[in-house]
């Protein structure tokens, strides 16, 4: 069906707004001018018979006043939005309705969509009928506002901003275009993405937060990859990201067909291809995956980590003379933990995503160390014991991470079957952690701090928790089973005799 044939009705307003708010938006019209909007994203998602994220709603002004009086009667909270513009948000039982007024001296609606930043994003429906209960009909058709030909851009799929001045008014937009063209999956249009290569050195205006808030919605949608390579044909990719472009053009050993920026860029696409088909790459645990990647933000996290985790090659890169010329990368993964921190430090990332994402670049080298030992014969438990430890319930992205590595990594020096190799090493992991590691976490403790001071006599200090890590060791592998046990053994630990 043609975009120009979709309409919005009365029925489709109804679905993303309750009558109970229509009931309290309707007291509220009557103190203020007409001329109430359905806007933006809500238009646009509504169109593509997509769910709303949020409620738009533009007024000619006094938005803020809106907002207080809808909070007020209905019990929502109040959520000022910005510093400067006159926008609010009204949170009431899990839904968000944001108002906004007229921007930048627009006079009517059709000039204030002029002003918005892509012709998607610049489409009005009014509902002045509906909150004034002036429908004539069951079914009316409200008229779609469109004076950027935001429905054409809709039905050809494409992506571009609404005059030369949408970047200039709001640098941000020159991320938002590779936002909703990887939301959305639609194409960017050539001269968009001129103006984001002209103008992207604006984007070092914005504030951080705003920046790493369209970052993560780029990364976190289905497409990320083709954002993220249309970023860096643009260039802002290097303007946000500095620390990926000494990879452009770095070789690396025959394990490797790409450079290291190429590499990082096919982990990302590798990345989206295992999370659209686990059972593929992991046939005896995709289940164990999935589950993994529905708690909290760990699938956005495990993306960020495929796209960073060679990032510290550049800076420990090496000829190595004494190796008949090989090129070395010794630490990679500790400075590119290092340049993590810097990162999230810069984009205000929170702590837990810093903390997961650095976790995973730190010991991503880690299974393929482990998968040498298994291929030679010397795969240990300790081993095994020591990355179940360190990395707990983050071993299925872990090993998700390997598993993109390895995919985008496909040089003549690369181990035949290393895919076949990281699942069934992960399968071995996940058995020993499931059987051997977890119902010892799980149970009390065979003895505590308490039992070294009362049994063994040993002053509270640091020591206590190596001896109580190295009882638990011990449990994991075997060697005791009893309370006895481990006070004999916690005492030879510190020299004591019992």
């Amino acid at each position: 069906m043609s975009f120009h044939k979709r309409k919005i009705t009365l029925s489709k307003v109804e679905r993303i707004f309750p009558k109970e708010i229509i009931a309290h938006l309707t007291a509220i019209a009557s103190r203020h001018p007409k001329g109430v909007y359905l806007a933006g994203g809500t238009v646009r998602d509504m169109l593509l018979d997509r769910c709303p994220a949020d409620v738009d709603i533009t007024v000619p002004c006094n938005a803020r006043q809106w907002a207080g009086e809808l909070s007020n009667s209905c019990g929502g909270a109040l959520v000022a939005l910005g510093r400067k513009e006159d926008a609010a948000r009204v949170v009431w039982r899990g839904m968000d309705f944001d108002f906004s007024s007229f921007r930048d001296g627009a006079a009517t609606i059709e000039e204030e969509l002029g002003k918005r930043d892509l012709t998607v994003n610049s489409l009005a429906v009014c509902i002045d009928n509906i909150i004034s209960n002036d429908c004539c009909n069951n079914e009316p058709v409200l008229p779609i506002i469109d004076p950027c030909h935001g429905m054409d851009d809709l039905q050809t799929g494409v992506i571009r901003f609404v005059s030369p001045r949408s970047p200039l008014d709001d640098p941000l937009r020159l991320l938002r275009v590779f936002r909703f063209g990887s939301v959305l999956g639609f194409d960017i249009i050539p001269q968009t993405m001129d103006m984001v290569c002209r103008h992207r050195d604006l984007i070092k205006r914005v504030s951080p937060e705003r920046i790493a808030y369209e970052l993560d919605h780029i990364m976190a949608s289905e497409r990320a990859y083709s954002g993220f390579r249309m970023m860096a044909e643009t260039k802002i990719l290097f303007t946000v990201f500095p620390e990926l472009l000494p990879g452009v053009g770095m070789e690396q050993p025959a394990s490797h067909h790409l450079d290291v920026f190429n590499h990082l860029m096919q982990s990302l696409a590798e990345m989206e291809k295992i999370h659209s088909c686990l059972s593929k790459y992991f046939p005896e645990h995709h289940g164990v995956m999935a589950s993994s990647l529905n708690l909290g933000k760990r699938k956005l996290y495990l993306k960020w980590a495929a796209l960073f985790h060679d990032l510290g090659k550049p800076v420990t890169y090496k000829v190595r003379d004494d190796k008949d010329g090989r090129i070395t990368f010794y630490n990679h993964d500790i400075k590119g933990t290092e340049l993590i921190a810097a990162i999230g430090e810069r984009l205000r990332w929170s702590r837990q995503q810093v903390q997961s994402v650095s976790l995973l670049v730190r010991n991503h080298m880690r299974p393929f160390f482990l998968a040498n030992d298994l291929r030679g014969g010397k795969l240990t438990f300790k081993g095994c014991l020591r990355l179940i430890k360190t990395v707990d319930e983050e071993l299925p992205s872990l090993f998700m991470l390997a598993m993109a590595d390895a995919l985008a990594g496909k040089g003549d020096g690369s181990p035949e079957k290393i895919e076949k190799e990281v699942a069934a090493l992960f399968a071995h992991l996940y058995r020993l952690r499931q059987e051997r590691v977890i119902p010892i976490q799980r149970a009390a403790p065979l003895i505590t701090g308490k039992d070294l001071i009362e049994e063994l006599a040993l002053q509270p200090g640091p020591l206590f928790r190596e001896i109580l890590e190295f009882i638990e060791d011990a449990q994991f592998e075997g060697r005791i089973i009893s309370r006895r046990q481990a006070l004999k053994l916690a005492g030879e630990f510190a020299g004591r005799d019992l």
